[in-house]
């Protein structure tokens, strides 16, 4: 039977599944939103830089932000409502873009999403870490992403549909407050069956002196780092595709329907991989992200479906696997703010990675290339010193 205070492994895989609904319908509306609110801002009048300024900025504000509410989380311990606030906030920006009547309002509401997206991440990473002691850390956190990739490759096929048949953008926001409301009723759902999910353990009295961020977190979160810099973003990889007629633009959001699968596929198997293997399966995992980039900008149609492939089970494996190998480096009265720091440094660097990315497109697409291809490997460096520390 499971106390009042933990988990168990039937019902540390219970809370795993439930929480993994959620997230299918967390994605099912801000992944469905977010496929079209760029040409949604063109409609009301937006030039392309407002459009880029406004996706960058929601990105980097939301990852700054998870700083704050990490450490928020780590100090009140109130990790269920801070991570409904984080929910609550996210979901009602998804309908609520209807409403807008120019582009800086819905700016406001996508920013807004991104937002509470970080707010609830650390919170909701730190339980879900609870479970995962029971389970196995690759395999919650793999199984969580599986089911969240499903609701990422729903969403915007229902926006699509919505738009094929009625080419009307608010109508497919409001379709879109659907999934978001299911969000926000099975997350409460899951707050009432699971209270003592977010009872996390305080600092014991008689704990080691030292710091709770150890030299291997720090080396593994270097690695994450440069990972994140060597991923190309998909709407460019969209882009060369659209400017070089390698696709049609009705078979992009399909190929990007395809990576979404192959990134459920990657965090289900990576995640096993890892309980079993621990942190060395990322290896493999950046020689498939390293290889994305030439197949995907460099050549014709069937190497660019294999480049679209890798760099979706890239992204499997590593959202996956972080949060895993962060779980098990970090004592778990310390992970709400190792998540908050750790995902920060990430989303940091993938911002700054497809700034330098975007612009060398135009300059030189072998330069694009090049830069992904030693970012990747670069990672292996910190990788390997984070494994010597952890022995």
């Amino acid at each position: 039977m499971t106390s009042s205070h933990t988990f168990d492994k039937r019902s540390g895989l219970a809370f795993i599944v439930a929480f993994g609904i959620v997230s299918l319908f967390a994605d099912m509306a801000y992944e469905g939103m977010r496929g079209i609110s760029g040409p949604f801002l063109a409609s009301l009048g937006a030039t392309g830089a407002a459009v880029g300024a406004i996706a960058g900025t929601g990105e980097l504000f939301g990852y700054l932000l998870r700083l704050g509410s990490g450490r928020l989380a780590e100090r009140t311990r109130l990790y269920w409502p801070i991570a409904l606030a984080g929910y609550a906030i996210q979901m009602a920006a998804v309908p609520a873009l209807a409403l807008a009547g120019n582009w800086w309002s819905a700016a406001l509401f996508i920013i807004l999403e991104r937002t509470g997206k970080a707010v609830r991440n650390p919170a909701a990473n730190t339980m879900m870490s609870r479970a995962g002691e029971e389970i196995g850390q690759g395999w919650a956190f793999g199984l969580h992403e599986a089911l969240d990739q499903t609701g990422a490759l729903a969403g915007p096929l229902i926006a699509s549909l919505v738009l094929a048949l009625h080419h009307d953008y608010r109508l497919a926001f409001l379709w879109l407050g659907v999934p978001a409301v299911l969000t926000i009723i099975s997350v409460v759902t899951v707050r009432l069956r699971f209270p003592y999910a977010g009872h996390v353990a305080q600092k014991p009295a008689d704990s080691p002196a030292g710091p709770d961020l150890s030299r291997a977190f720090w080396l593994y979160a270097a690695s994450a780092m440069l990972v994140a810099f060597g991923f190309a973003d998909y709407s460019l990889i969209a882009f060369h595709f659209a400017r070089g007629a390698i696709f049609s633009q009705a078979v992009v959001p399909i190929l990007y329907a395809c990576a979404m699968g192959a990134s459920g596929v990657g965090s289900l198997v990576f995640g096993r991989w890892f309980d079993a293997r621990g942190l060395r399966v990322l290896i493999p995992g950046i020689l498939i992200g390293a290889a994305a980039a030439p197949l995907a900008f460099l050549g014709g149609p069937v190497v660019a479906i294999a480049g679209v492939l890798a760099w979706g089970l890239a992204i499997g494996v590593h959202d996956a696997i972080m949060n895993a190998g962060v779980a098990r480096m970090v004592p778990e009265h310390a992970r709400a703010r190792a998540y908050g720091i750790f995902t920060a440094i990430y989303g940091i660097a993938w911002f700054l990675g497809s700034v330098v990315m975007g612009l060398l497109y135009d300059v030189s697409i072998s330069a694009l290339v090049g830069v992904s291809i030693v970012a990747e490997l670069a990672a292996m460096l910190p990788l390997i010193l984070a494994l010597r520390a952890l022995e």
